[in-house]
């Protein structure tokens, strides 16, 4: 049997934070630039976890290069979970889980993208209601502008992140309901 594929949400509408409610979900939200290699392993995340029958609570976004235009997800979602690069000098590939309360706790930044990754972050700090953030990054050696293409190390890191999602999707879960 074919499972069918979950489209990743794009963010040019923001009706579709609010058209059911989510107080039992849990975004899952790839950022990254798709056009810059490795860059763009929170990307390729989302897109490889929508191919996947994915349980209910589970939402998936492609937030790209967003910024503070993702603003409207933190205020109807308990739980995020970003997936993203960072060269942090661990061997490419390399999966870590951060629990990031400011901007500093990012890794550094790798692109434009980190920049307005940081801010909102800092943002959603000052709204009323601030959702449990994790962060899974993906260690990456270089930046290749004008490729979709990964490094192999990074590539091999995809089946094991996004079981770590979903675990960690699962444990999170069972302490929303």
């Amino acid at each position: 049997m074919k499972i069918p594929e979950r489209t990743p949400v794009a963010i040019s509408s923001d009706s579709f934070f609010f058209e059911k409610d989510k107080s039992n979900c849990i975004l899952v939200m790839g950022v990254g630039n798709y056009l810059m290699g490795d860059e763009g392993i929170g990307v390729h995340i989302i897109q490889e976890m929508a191919k996947l029958d994915l349980p209910e609570y589970i939402d998936i976004l492609d937030g790209g290069t967003g910024g503070f235009l993702l603003l409207s997800c933190f205020q109807v979602y308990p739980t995020i979970i970003f997936v993203d690069a960072t060269m942090d000098g661990k061997p490419a590939g390399t999966i870590s889980l951060i629990r990031p309360k400011f901007a500093s706790d990012f890794p550094s930044a790798l692109s434009v993208h980190d920049v307005g990754l940081k801010d909102m972050v800092e943002a959603v700090y000052l709204m009323d209601k601030v959702p449990d953030i994790h962060l899974f990054t993906v260690s990456i050696e270089e930046i290749n502008p004008m490729t979709i293409e990964l490094n192999q190390k990074v590539r091999d890191a995809i089946p094991k992140l996004i079981e770590k999602i979903l675990k960690q999707s699962e444990k999170l879960h069972l302490n929303l309901s």
